[in-house]
């Protein structure tokens, strides 16, 4: 199989790859930058250069394979709004590439679109309108092409991670202290990259009937145990924080430090037979490279 991927270069996409390439496929990878085509032909992938503002190179891509990955997403936080509105055209036009060919995509989406006051987030829920959660527009895309959606937890982790993970450290850092909000009972589910990466092969091997998939290999970490985890690697004493001492602290993060969206995969384990083999993430972030 031939796949199209998009951030193909990116922390998650490059793990795609890898997968993909592993188990036989072929790939044509987006890039935008010299760096990123280099990077992939030195990978094995065929390089597909564009970007996410030019539709037709991208539909033409996907024109040219079997199935369509696709993790690009522009997180300039300054203008998010009209960052998820750009990728609902992105994933309405890899759509229209494939439309009356049965060719799979998969597009990403994110759990912490959703708090189920309680329980754990299923696949079968579905986020707010993005009238009022804009990274909805994602998920509203792809139902309207008969996409897959894969559903990343707050922190997909692993070697060379960016994310909310290394943005918590950082911030930390400059503050001297490694907080949490109130009790820090509040959840944050995990996986490994890697282990996402092999259940975005699985989907599109497979192309099953349910159309929605957490990457979940860990239901929820209490964010305390994250902060206590960012403590012990950093040696900064771990505090807790009030509604104003969090905003004072995180600042524009608090919304996100705060995400309580424990969920779980089961029914992505027993429809793909799944089974995520990587290490946790307070292991990884002791282990591995987050200090």
């Amino acid at each position: 199989m031939r796949v199209f991927v998009t951030g193909a270069s990116g922390f998650v996409g490059s793990a795609i790859v890898q997968e993909l390439l592993k188990a036989g496929h072929e790939i044509l990878g987006l890039a935008r930058t010299d760096n990123a085509a280099e990077g992939l032909s030195k990978a094995g992938a065929a390089v597909h250069r564009g970007d996410l503002e030019d539709l037709e190179s991208l539909k033409a891509g996907a024109a040219q394979c079997d199935a369509v990955i696709h993790t690009a997403f522009n997180h300039d936080f300054s203008k998010f709004k009209a960052n998820c509105e750009s990728d609902r055209q992105v994933i309405l036009a890899l759509g229209e590439a494939l439309k009356d060919t049965n060719k799979p995509m998969v597009v990403t989406s994110g759990i912490g679109l959703m708090n189920a006051a309680g329980r754990l987030i299923n696949e079968n829920d579905t986020p707010p309108g993005s009238d009022i959660m804009p990274r909805a527009a994602s998920e509203e895309a792809a139902r309207a092409v008969g996409a897959y959606i894969l559903r990343l937890p707050p922190t997909t982790h692993g070697e060379g991670d960016h994310g909310f993970v290394p943005m918590v450290i950082n911030m930390d850092k400059e503050k001297g202290e490694a907080a949490y909000i109130g009790a820090g009972s509040n959840h944050w589910p995990a996986v490994h990259r890697f282990d996402a990466a092999n259940l975005y092969r699985l989907i599109i091997e497979q192309q099953p009937e349910q159309k929605v998939f957490h990457a979940v290999a860990e239901e929820g970490i209490p964010f305390i145990e994250i902060a206590t985890a960012i403590g012990k690697g950093t040696q900064l004493p771990v505090v807790s924080k009030d509604e104003a001492g969090a905003e004072a602290h995180f600042g524009w993060f608090k919304h996100f430090a705060s995400f309580d969206c424990a969920a779980t995969s089961e029914l992505t384990r027993k429809t793909l037979g799944w089974e995520p083999k990587q290490e946790g993430l307070l292991k990884d972030m002791i282990t591995g490279k987050y200090f």
